[in-house]
């Protein structure tokens, strides 16, 4: 994986960060903690720009993100309640977690895809509850621009301050990226290992 986003930043410049930042959203095991600090590189040495970089992994970074809004906009309440209903047990989660989940974003939407966009993961699954609580399609580019701009910046800045350690971040970034996609692994199969479904609603 490492190489074959070497080979796109190299090859497409600015198109390829952000179609590989778009895909990244859509596919999360894409990091974009790899995509961004490999342009920061390029930055560094001289073959980009760096707010160029940081303005195309943004772009395609807010792109994913409003592909996930609007599956949550087109899934809305009752299909996930449906689906939930059904395949809740793989899903690891209940009627009732839904619920309190949906109560808690629809107070604190902005602050949470803000923060969201920041975090691992996270800043990817944040945009399908955005949707689905149908929060106002302004407000969610806003604060999703806000957490994409300071992410995308902080990693590519980070690749800046690294540029000199270059031919070593193979070695950790690839353990690390496997590492994560572990822990999701193993999180999913302890919660459905010990899920209890809510009793099932009309």
């Amino acid at each position: 994986m490492f190489e074959w986003v070497v080979g796109i930043v190299e090859s497409m410049g600015y198109l390829g960060i952000f179609l590989l930042m778009f895909i990244e959203n859509v596919f999360p095991p894409i990091p974009s903690e790899v995509i961004m600090p490999l342009a920061g590189f390029a930055a560094a040495r001289g073959e980009l720009e760096l707010w160029l970089v940081i303005l195309s992994g943004t772009l395609g970074s807010i792109a994913g993100a409003w592909f996930w809004y609007f599956i949550g906009l087109w899934f809305g309440r009752k299909r996930c309640e449906w689906i939930i209903d059904r395949y809740g047990r793989w899903l690891t989660l209940s009627r009732e977690d839904f619920d309190k989940a949906y109560d808690w974003f629809h107070w604190r939407a902005g602050w949470a895809v803000g923060l969201g966009r920041m975090l691992p993961t996270i800043r990817t699954l944040i945009s399908v509850p955005a949707g689905v609580a149908r929060m106002p399609q302004l407000a969610f580019l806003a604060w999703t621009s806000l957490g994409t701009i300071g992410w995308t910046a902080l990693l590519a800045y980070a690749g800046v301050i690294l540029e000199s350690h270059y031919d070593a971040v193979e070695s950790y970034i690839d353990p690390l990226s496997k590492g994560v996609i572990a822990v999701v692994v193993i999180v999913y199969v302890y919660r459905l290992v010990t899920f209890k479904p809510s009793p099932r609603r009309p």
